[in-house]
């Protein structure tokens, strides 16, 4: 059973003076059968998506006044400044060899945490670019979070040998994701986040990711008016936003929603979308 951290922020998300957007956010419409998605063609006459996604315009607020009072454990997310020196995002072996370890140092200096382990990072752009595995990936418009109760100590036990998994999995662990704009300021596709607070057990409807060899899971997320969403305009390459995926802990925000999203204020961005996402385990003593 999903247990969402609840109450609301002490941050104040009132909407009646912020400074934000309205812009449309692209949710799923759940029924009674779990839905699944396709990571690969179909075979013949199947659907890509089993449930239809729908469009709704919510106010999703400039988050750069707050900044300093948001949080991965209380928010969901929050927006950290941090530089890097690899020059080329794109080249394999510097990011393994070096944005690697500096995210993290990022990871540990910003969660406390005994240990960090990097398992994978996906690029995403806009432009026109061929696709595969292990190749640049399209944003994605639909509101989701990358894992679920099941799949996150899965993701555990799929990563570490079976001793050390069942240790760690007795302690509290975390998935973090470490995003960044690979060119900024970024005006095309941002990511709006939303309030782990206001997440409620029937927004998170578990999906199944279908791909050729493996299932796993993730949730997509159900629109309801009570949610509140977040964005950091125009993000330079400096700055990074860290979102909570997955944490054991339920005292604190497990989960946080995220989609790309056209933002209104730039209807014709002169530059698109690139990005890196690190995907880590943070585990704690």
């Amino acid at each position: 059973m999903l247990q969402q951290r609840t109450g609301r922020s002490p941050v104040d998300l009132g909407t009646s003076s912020a400074v934000g957007v309205e812009a449309d956010l692209n949710f799923i419409v759940p029924d009674s059968r779990k839905p699944f998605s396709h990571q690969y063609d179909p075979p013949a006459g199947q659907p890509v998506r089993s449930h239809p996604y729908r469009y709704h315009r919510v106010f999703i607020q400039d988050g750069r006044p707050q900044a300093d009072r948001l949080s991965i454990d209380r928010e969901g997310f929050a927006l950290v400044p941090h530089h890097t020196h690899v020059a080329d995002l794109y080249d394999e072996t510097a990011l393994r060899t070096h944005y690697y370890p500096e995210t993290e140092a990022l990871l540990e200096a910003e969660t406390g945490a005994a240990k960090v382990l990097i398992f994978d990072h996906t690029i995403r752009t806009a432009k026109e670019t061929a696709r595969g595995v292990g190749l640049p990936r399209e944003p994605v418009l639909r509101v989701h979070n990358d894992y679920t109760l099941k799949s996150g100590p899965q993701r555990v036990r799929d990563l570490l040998p079976a001793d050390e998994a069942a240790e760690r999995l007795e302690k509290r662990f975390a998935i973090v994701n470490v995003w960044r704009p690979i060119v900024g300021p970024l005006q095309h596709m941002p990511l709006a986040l939303g309030d782990a607070a206001d997440l409620r057990p029937e927004d998170v409807i578990a999906t199944d990711l279908i791909y050729p060899d493996r299932v796993g899971e993730i949730y997509s997320i159900a629109y309801n008016p009570d949610q509140r969403w977040f964005y950091f305009p125009q993000m330079a390459r400096d700055e990074t936003v860290l979102i909570k995926t997955y944490d054991s802990d339920a005292g604190r925000a497990r989960f946080s929603a995220h989609t790309a999203f056209a933002d209104p204020n730039f209807p014709d961005p002169k530059v698109l979308r690139e990005s890196i996402e690190i995907r880590a385990l943070v585990f704690f003593d």
